[in-house]
């Protein structure tokens, strides 16, 4: 499983439209925000690159991965 720390998630309607993105690539079977952790936890076979770049493209910062 795939935990990024992501920046700029601050309600629901944020981790709604992350889920969406990241759930939107072809390998990714499901993605779990935790708003108060700005985490998201991604099941599936993507790569870090292509999550990477889905929350990018909807707006929010990736900062790393989580611990």
């Amino acid at each position: 499983m795939l935990k990024l720390k992501v920046k700029g998630m601050t309600c629901g309607h944020c981790a709604q439209t992350v889920t969406k993105a990241v759930e939107a690539l072809p390998t990714v079977q499901r993605a779990v925000v935790d708003l108060s952790a700005g985490e998201v936890a991604v099941e599936g076979a993507a790569g870090e690159a292509a999550v990477r770049q889905a929350i990018e493209d909807a707006g929010y910062e990736v900062l790393g991965q989580a611990a």
